[in-house]
C-alpha cells in the first residue's frame, strides 16, 4: 500500500527493507520493473520477488540479511532508515502501538521495535484507531511522528501457514525423534533448559519429542525462543518452560498467548539476535534445530538458494542461532527428488560450518569433526554416527536414482544478490539466473 501510494506521487529509485518478503508482496515486481524500487534489503525473500532478483530486475544486488544482522546494520547506521512505515494492529492518536488487539491482531511486533527506534520518521498505519492512550504499548507514542488510518492493514488469519504444523510423514517423524534423542543424549534436557525451533514440520515435530522427554524427566525449562508457534506455547501452558521470548508470532494461538500470558514477552530483533550489542538471547541458547536446504562436507547451510540457484528464502534467524547456541542441529532429508541435500559444496552459504555441529538425516548421525566430545556422546548412547562424507554418498546415490537433477552450473553471469553473515561481512554472492 505504501509503495503503491509512492508509486502516484511520481517518486522513484526507492530502497526497501523490509524484514521479510513473502508471495503476498507480488506487486512489488511490477514497481521494481518500473524503477519504483531500486534496492532491496531483507532477510528472507521467497515467491514472485524473490523469483524477480534472481531475474536481475534490481538495478543492484539485494543485500540479504540475517535478522540480528539487519538490527545491527540499523543501530550502527550501516542501514539508514529515512522512513519506517509500520503496520500497527492498534494505534491512538499519539501513536502509541500494539500488536495484539483489533481486527488485524498479528501478536509481537519485534522486528519494527528497531526501525522506529532509529528511523528518522516513522509512520504508524492502523485499522483500529483507539481512544487515547492504548493499552498495552509495545511501541511508544515517543519513537513514533505521524499516525495514518486505513479501512485495512492487512488478513491475520493469513499468518499462519502449511509450514507451521507439526510433520505427519513417517520419514520426517524418524528425523525429528533421531534429533530429540541427540538433544538427550548431549545431556541439555536438564532444569534451566533453553531451546528454539523454526517453524517447519520436522522442527515442530522435534519440539514435541523434546515436550515428552522434559514431561518424563520432570524438567523445567528456563526459556524457547524465536518466532513462536502453537507448538511450543502448549510448552509454557504445560509448565515446561518458566518464560517465552518472542520475536514473531507463527501462527494465531500465539498470538492469543502473547496477549493473555504475562510469561509470553515480546523482544525486539536486536535483543534477539544483534551480535554487536550488550548480549543477545541467541547466545543463550542451549539447543537450535535448524533445517537445510543442502549441507556439504565442510557442514555449510544454505536455505538461501535451490538447487538451480534461485532466491527460494534467506538466513533469517538460522544463522543468528546457530552462532549462539551450544548445540545446533540441521535436520534434513538425504534428497528432494533428484536434488541431494547433502552436498559436496552448498550452492549459497547461508550458515558457516563452523557453527553447525550435528546433522541428522534418516541414514544416521554426521558430527561436526570439531565436536569430539560430542561424538563420544552420542555413540556411547547407541545412536548411528557416520561421516558426513559418507551422507554426501548416500544422498548422491539416492537422488540419482530418482532422476536428473535440473541444476543451473555455477557461471560468471551478473551478481543480483550478496549474502551478509550477521556481522555485516559477504559470505557469499547469488547469480543471476535465466
Amino acid at each position: 500500500m505504501v509503495l503503491q501510494e509512492a508509486d502516484r506521487l511520481g517518486l522513484r529509485d526507492l530502497k526497501i527493507a523490509p524484514s521479510s518478503i513473502f508471495p503476498v508482496h507480488a506487486p512489488l515486481v511490477d514497481l521494481i520493473r518500473r524503477g519504483v524500487v531500486s534496492a532491496i534489503y531483507t532477510g528472507y525473500a521467497s515467491g514472485p520477488v524473490a523469483d524477480a532478483i534472481s531475474a536481475g530486475l534490481l538495478e543492484g544486488p539485494a543485500i540479504l540479511q540475517t535478522h540480528g544482522g539487519r538490527a545491527r546494520a540499523i543501530e550502527c547506521g550501516d542501514l539508514i532508515i529515512d522512513v519506517a512505515f509500520i503496520a500497527a494492529p492498534t494505534a491512538d492518536d499519539y501513536g502509541n502501538i500494539n500488536g495484539v488487539s483489533g481486527p488485524t491482531a498479528c501478536g509481537t511486533l519485534g522486528y519494527a521495535i528497531v526501525d522506529a527506534q532509529h528511523a528518522k520518521r516513522v509512520v504508524a498505519v492502523t485499522d483500529n484507531l483507539v481512544a487515547y492512550p492504548a493499552c498495552p504499548v509495545e511501541i511508544t507514542q515517543d519513537h513514533v511522528d505521524v499516525v495514518v488510518a486505513v479501512e485495512r492493514i492487512g488478513d491475520s488469519a493469513q499468518i499462519v501457514s502449511g509450514t507451521t504444523r507439526v510433520t505427519e510423514d513417517p520419514l520426517g517423524l524418524e528425523i525429528a525423534g533421531v534429533a530429540a534423542n541427540v538433544v538427550e543424549a548431549a545431556g541439555l534436557i536438564r532444569d534451566g533448559f533453553s531451546f528454539q525451533t523454526g517453524a517447519g514440520g520436522v522442527s515442530l515435530a522435534v519440539a514435541k519429542f523434546i515436550q515428552q522427554m522434559m514431561q518424563r524427566k520432570g524438567v523445567v525449562g528456563s526459556f524457547a525462543s524465536g518466532g513462536i508457534t502453537g507448538q511450543i506455547v502448549e510448552m509454557l501452558e504445560l509448565g515446561l518452560f518458566t518464560s517465552l521470548l518472542d520475536v514473531q508470532c507463527f501462527d494465531l494461538r500465539a498470538v492469543q498467548s502473547y496477549r493473555d500470558n504475562s510469561a509470553h514477552q515480546a523482544m525486539s530483533a536486536s535483543m534477539y539476535a544483534n551480535p554487536s550489542r550488550r548480549g543477545a538471547v541467541v547466545d543463550k541458547l542451549d539447543t537450535m534445530i535448524l533445517g537445510a536446504a543442502e549441507v556439504d562436507l565442510h557442514f555449510n547451510v544454505n536455505v538461501t538458494t535451490k538447487a538451480n540457484g534461485r532466491l527460494m528464502g534467506g538466513s533469517g534467524g538460522h544463522s543468528d542461532t546457530a552462532a549462539g547456541a551450544k548445540l545446533a542441529i540441521v535436520t534434513t532429508r538425504l534428497h528432494a527428488g533428484p536434488n541431494p541435500k547433502v552436498v559436496e559444496s552448498v550452492r549459497t552459504v547461508t550458515t558457516p560450518g563452523s557453527t553447525i555441529d550435528v546433522v541428522v538425516t534418516e541414514a544416521g548421525v554426521a558430527v561436526n569433526p570439531r565436536r569430539g566430545d560430542l561424538l563420544d556422546r552420542l555413540e556411547r548412547t547407541g545412536i548411528k554416527t557416520l561421516p558426513i562424507a559418507r551422507l554426501h554418498d548416500l544422498a548422491t546415490a539416492a537422488a540419482h536414482r530418482a532422476g536428473t537433477a535440473d541444476i543451473v552450473a555455477k557461471h560468471d553471469s551478473r551478481v543480483v544478490a550478496l549474502q551478509q553473515y550477521r556481522d555485516g561481512t559477504i559470505i557469499d554472492v547469488l547469480r543471476e539466473v535465466p
